[in-house]
């Protein structure tokens, strides 16, 4: 091929490049109102009533307890996330216990679902790549020989002939010229979905670090409670044992005996409950975690105080937090890309109602002998542009806009549902911040009344002017109470878990 008819196809070629892509069918897209109140809502702290201090011997019954100072000082809470860094805060800035947070990263580390996540961002990615791939045109290179006889019969001379053809080009098949976007608008789809799997996996990633703790910290609730169990246990068996004694020596009544005993079976009973209990917790943790849980990184079973005290920074919502914070979950957002991959999806269906224009080129060199192939004068070169004119289809093009256009309403739907539901999460968490000091504190006077309860009835029955009934009760009383503790406690934590997995991990300054 010569100089000049080489750089004559390739100006055409670059001129069809350049009109390429040169309109846009889709709609703008314009980023949805929001869907709930302009602000969230502000917890209200109530009132809390001070309680007595508790004796030397309460505490060591019930334990050392979390006073609402506990749950919003900034000495004991941990450190404050400031609302300027906690967007970009990293997880284990939140976390205040060593064990806690190497649990969380064994999980972060070795969970399925995580890796799933990821697994599905590479997939996107590829599929991106590929729709992307058809916005630039696929250049080949392409080498044939042809030999062939021809047998005197059918020969123009009346001889048998052998021809031989050798070709060599570079060539674009069926590159689409895309002007009218089709083409872009499908790769700008696939874009989208591509983001739309990497929001998913920060999503997965702040459950799994929320869940992985949730689980962590339920396992050291369950802990908590048998060793409860034991210690209440034993110091049934030890009241038992005294009024046994008094019964063979005629102090005690059968009646009385076989009420202590009662205590005593109950107490065996709920060992044997938590002892499964904690293991099956134990269990739970362990399928988040994607591994064994090493002994060093699980709460300490011999100190119950593991969930007195903040495990995790409380995450402290400002007043007057504007609702826009919630477009930076990760959910929301995942649910905006999909809504603008449908925004897309419909300029490439308007597309389908103008012409089609592909074009199919080659250029290289021809020769009816293979040493002489690239010698001057072979070069051949071929143009072929083609166009597509839809006429008739029944009405296809125009169903596959009115797919386009209710898939990309439906995804309007689901970014509004997904933000309404991002604000009535955070507004539950907040509404159970707000009480949950006054119900610690009160859950904390209850278990102090009812220890001293415990005590008086003990004295009163020993003088003779209670009966053992009276002790029974006061005892079932003060051990529900002490459960109920430990429920709350872990209630508490939960709380910060729940407000970090709410609001994306943090939130960044809207103002």
């Amino acid at each position: 091929m010569t100089r000049p008819t080489m750089t004559k196809t390739l100006t055409v070629l670059a001129a069809a490049l350049l009109a390429s892509g040169c309109a846009n069918l889709a709609p703008p897209y314009e980023r949805p109102a929001l869907p709930v109140p302009a602000t969230l809502p502000s917890p209200v702290p109530l009132a809390v009533v001070p309680t007595a201090t508790p004796t030397a011997a309460q505490a060591a019954a019930s334990g050392p307890a979390a006073t609402p100072a506990d749950i919003n000082a900034d000495t004991t809470a941990g450190p404050r996330l400031p609302a300027e860094q906690a967007a970009a805060a990293a997880w284990r800035s939140f976390f205040t216990e060593p064990r806690l947070r190497g649990t969380v990263e064994l999980a972060l580390a070795n969970n399925r679902d995580l890796r799933v996540a990821a697994l599905n961002i590479e997939r996107a990615r590829a599929q991106y790549r590929i729709q992307e791939a058809a916005v630039l045109p696929a250049i080949n290179a392409t080498g044939s020989g042809n030999r062939q006889r021809q047998p005197a019969s059918v020969s123009s001379n009346g001889q048998a002939r052998i021809t031989s053809t050798y070709s060599a080009q570079l060539g674009i098949s069926a590159y689409e010229l895309d002007f009218f976007g089709r083409v872009r608008n499908l790769s700008d789809a696939a874009l989208q979905t591509f983001l739309s799997t990497q929001s998913n996996r920060r999503t997965t990633q702040i459950a799994l670090v929320a869940d992985t703790a949730t689980a962590w910290l339920n396992l050291a609730a369950d802990q908590q409670r048998l060793l409860l169990a034991q210690q209440t246990l034993k110091a049934r068996q030890d009241s038992y044992e005294l009024t046994r004694r008094a019964f063979e020596l005629g102090g005690q009544s059968g009646l009385t005996l076989a009420q202590a005993q009662t205590t005593v079976d109950s107490a065996r009973v709920d060992v044997a409950a938590y002892t499964t209990q904690v293991q099956q917790s134990r269990n739970a943790l362990e399928l988040l975690a994607g591994s064994p849980v090493p002994a060093e990184l699980l709460p300490d079973a011999q100190a119950p105080s593991v969930i007195e005290r903040p495990v995790a920074a409380l995450v402290e919502v400002p007043a007057a937090l504007p609702s826009a914070v919630l477009q930076q979950r990760p959910d929301v957002v995942a649910a905006e890309e999909l809504l603008k991959g449908a925004q897309a999806s419909i300029g490439a269906a308007r597309a389908a109602f103008f012409p089609r224009i592909t074009l199919t080129a080659a250029a290289g060199v021809a020769s009816g002998e293979l040493s002489s192939l690239f010698s001057g004068g072979n070069g051949a070169w071929s143009f072929v542009p083609s166009i597509t004119l839809p006429i008739f289809n029944a009405g296809s093009n125009q169903a596959n806009l009115d797919v386009a256009m209710a898939q990309r309403d439906i995804q309007l739907a689901t970014y509004e549902k997904t933000l309404q539901v991002a604000f009535r999460e955070v507004a539950d968490a907040l509404a159970q911040r707000s009480t949950l000091a006054e119900r610690l504190a009160a859950q904390q006077s209850l278990t102090e009344a009812t220890g001293r309860t415990l005590q008086l009835s003990q004295a009163l029955f020993r003088s003779g002017a209670y009966s053992y009934l009276e002790v029974l009760d006061a005892q079932r009383t003060l051990y529900t109470a002490q459960q109920t503790l430990i429920t709350l406690r872990l209630a508490e934590q939960a709380n910060r878990l729940t407000l970090y997995r709410v609001l994306g991990g943090g939130w960044a300054d809207a103002s």
